[in-house]
């Protein structure tokens, strides 16, 4: 049977010659980041878990988690967390299978707990966080739907809708994400007064880059409020020199424009995250499976995180459309910007959507249409003819979600 696959050519300004273009980025401890990945963390166990015991994904779906944000006092030389952390596990999981019991809400606890441990390494996890357990069993409905597949290869879509991803990354987009992990991987590590709640704003105005940063500072690493200034200064510097090596065009770049020195008003915290102290966080609110929040792109609402890798299409069809979008740019000449968009029906086999659409702007006016539309189709049918590659990668933990 052949794929309803629709690719055009469409006529728009492609993103690199708007004047103007916004990017977000909320880094790793950003409440909603914390969300998202104890979502995915989640699921990851449980997936893992029921292959162990069933050798077989069985259903569920952890992507409606939440953070209440805590109380604390930071200050200079170390403050202390006077509420905990609440963070709430829902969603639907399948608890026992052909006679057997899986400890589905232990597992979910004791991933969330670990994905916490790991990226906020200053917390007290016995004084500074509560993780409750909430999960239910899934429909009926559901069920049966992600049952629907038997021993066919490919599972069938439990819900109607889309996902979306655009390639190439711009220049601001791109350097956004350069600087993440920069500093994920190489500033914080040796600098461990910077937490992880960082969030990145960045504006392109013609050829000039704004990168706005709010960087939360950890109190017991600074003494005193010059300390603290000095540490702003390292990061606005670091980044600085750092962007300036990622982009050809002029970067400016600000940090904790917020803070009120005189009056003693900064962001310092104790544990380097907000929710800590007043910003409530959940699933799905923050990036989007390419890490990034893109206004003047296409995008799917649906969360991508803690859904399950099997059959649920606002969790595969994001992160294909994404990874169909990048291979065309790299293997086929001639295009400035592409947008992938696929389209599921409940119940329906999920490597034939309803319609896998590319839409495409030309990087020459006199490209070979012809050839461009053939390449893109040819590889977006190769990727739905492969697409369980997507939920063996997902497992792994080789895909990012957010």
């Amino acid at each position: 049977m052949q794929r309803n696959i629709g690719v055009e050519r469409i006529l728009q300004t492609p993103i690199e010659k708007q004047r103007i273009e916004i990017v977000e980025r909320k880094g790793i401890g950003h409440p909603d980041s914390l969300a998202d990945g104890i979502a995915e963390s989640v699921s990851r166990a449980l997936s893992k878990a029921y292959l162990e015991e069933c050798d077989a994904v069985l259903h569920h779906n952890t992507d409606q988690g939440e953070i209440v944000a805590g109380e604390s006092i930071p200050k200079f030389g170390g403050g202390k967390i006077t509420r905990p952390i609440y963070v709430l596990l829902t969603g639907r999981a399948t608890k026992s299978y052909e006679g057997v019991t899986i400890p589905t809400d232990s597992i979910a606890i004791e991933a969330a707990r670990n994905y916490l441990k790991e990226t906020l390494q200053f917390m007290n996890m016995e004084h500074d966080v509560i993780v409750d357990c909430r999960m239910g069993v899934g429909s009926s409905d559901l069920r049966d739907v992600f049952k629907a597949c038997g021993n066919n290869t490919v599972a069938h879509a439990n819900d109607t809708s889309f996902g979306i991803g655009h390639a190439p990354f711009s220049d601001l987009e791109s350097t956004i994400l350069n600087v993440s992990d920069h500093i994920d991987r190489d500033v914080r590590p040796k600098n461990p007064v910077i937490g992880t709640d960082i969030k990145i704003m960045g504006l392109r105005q013609d050829d000039t880059i704004s990168l706005t940063l709010c960087v939360p500072m950890i109190d017991r690493f600074c003494s005193d409020m010059s300390e603290y200034t000095e540490a702003v200064e390292f990061i606005k510097e670091d980044v600085a020199n750092f962007a300036s090596k990622s982009t050809e065009r002029k970067v400016n770049v600000f940090v904790n424009t917020g803070d009120r020195v005189d009056q003693n008003s900064v962001f310092l915290t104790v544990i380097g995250t907000s929710a800590e102290m007043g910003d409530d966080g959940s699933v799905g609110r923050g990036n989007r499976c390419n890490g990034l929040i893109t206004p003047q792109r296409p995008m799917s609402m649906e969360a991508t995180s803690g859904k399950n890798p099997i059959n649920h299409i606002g969790k595969i069809y994001n992160l294909l459309s994404t990874e169909i979008a990048k291979k065309c740019v790299k293997e086929v000449d001639g295009i400035e910007d592409l947008y992938v968009r696929l389209l599921s029906q409940i119940g329906k086999p999920i490597d034939y959507p309803l319609v896998a659409s590319a839409q495409y702007i030309l990087s020459e006016d006199d490209g070979d249409c012809a050839r461009i539309e053939k390449d893109i189709s040819a590889i977006i049918d190769y990727s739905l003819e492969n697409i369980n590659e997507i939920t063996e990668k997902v497992i792994r933990g080789e895909l990012k979600t957010f």
